[in-house]
């Protein structure tokens, strides 16, 4: 019978730790939402001044955003909740409920607002006027999602970079949805007030409201993409999605690292929240101990796997003779 050797003092699933703790997280949701707060007022008032579809678009997107922002805030508080009897994994896919919520909020408030509104525009036009007074709060506007975007892009580049995928890559496919929510909801802000002003100077180098009701659509069309994008993300997080090629093959490697452990015949990584998994998986552990003592091995392995702050709980197996081993 082998005598179990000790395992080395190291957290084995570092690498499903996707990025800081959701502290950075939470400071990226609180910057956009003072930023999309004075945006939403300033437009808000400007569009009342020029009487500017696009102008009164960029203001319903920011209110939509500022409400997001809300939801998002929501989304980080109730998914660091402790797990209990009902919840054994944790509350992490709250998370993906709440910027669910988000991304219908901008769609329906962001981007049906704002078509709606452009379609109405054509169909009877109003001029608009004190065209000075627009370009200033979409100047502003612009400065102040640029920082708010700068702290989103401040979030994911080391996230990205420890798991060797590019930017865009990495927001797009990231656990942590409201990353993506605000980095998305920025671009999309910036791109909108660049629309708005081609609208609003349109509007005024020709005279006609129809350039500014065009942006007002090209805004929503612009919101409504963007929407849908984050719906479908976090659909797929709340049905059940497993973790990244990348991560799963490292924590495979992690793992037949172990002194305890032989083989690996089977491994599921299920992203249960914001760099949070579950884990599934067949193990063959090294020597050739009683019935019992694998027991107390394999409930130490599971311990030692859920004592990382990346993992939600862990069950384990022992591999049959006849699996063959998976690697990295």
């Amino acid at each position: 019978m082998a005598t179990a050797r000790p395992m080395p003092h190291t957290d084995i699933f570092d690498a499903a730790n996707q990025g800081p703790a959701g502290s950075e997280s939470l400071l990226t949701v609180i910057v956009a939402f003072g930023a999309n707060l004075l945006i939403a007022v300033a437009k808000s008032v400007a569009a009342v001044i020029t009487g500017s579809a696009s102008l009164l678009a960029e203001a319903a997107h920011s209110w939509a955003d500022t409400g997001n922002e809300v939801f998002l805030l929501v989304a980080n508080r109730r998914s660091v909740k402790a797990a209990d009897a009902e919840h054994p994994l944790g509350h992490g896919r709250e998370a993906y409920v709440w910027s669910l919520f988000a991304a219908l909020g901008l769609f329906v408030a962001g981007a049906a607002v704002s078509i709606t509104h452009g379609v109405q525009e054509l169909i009877r036009p109003e001029p608009a006027s004190d065209f000075l007074v627009g370009y200033l709060v979409l100047a502003v506007s612009f400065v102040l999602e640029g920082i708010s975007f700068s702290q989103s892009i401040r979030q994911a580049r080391p996230e990205a970079e420890s798991l060797d995928r590019d930017l865009i890559e990495h927001v797009l496919i990231t656990s942590d949805p409201t990353l993506r929510a605000v980095f998305a909801e920025d671009s999309a802000a910036l791109v909108g007030l660049v629309l708005a002003a081609g609208g609003l100077g349109l509007h005024q180098l020709t005279g006609s409201p129809v350039p500014d009701a065009i942006g007002s659509i090209l805004v929503g069309v612009v919101l409504g993409v963007v929407a849908i994008v984050l719906i479908n993300r976090n659909r797929r997080f709340l049905v059940g999605q497993e973790a990244d090629p990348r991560v799963r093959a490292s924590v495979i490697a992690k793992l037949l690292e172990q002194t305890e452990v032989a083989r690996v015949t089977y491994l599921r990584l299920e992203v249960v929240g914001p760099r949070l998994v579950s884990v599934v998986g067949d193990v063959d552990l090294t020597g050739d101990d009683t019935e019992s003592h694998v027991a107390y091995r394999l409930r130490a392995l599971e311990a030692k796997i859920t004592a990382s702050p990346a993992v939600a709980g862990t069950v384990l197996s022992l591999s049959a003779p006849d699996e063959p081993s998976i690697g990295p």
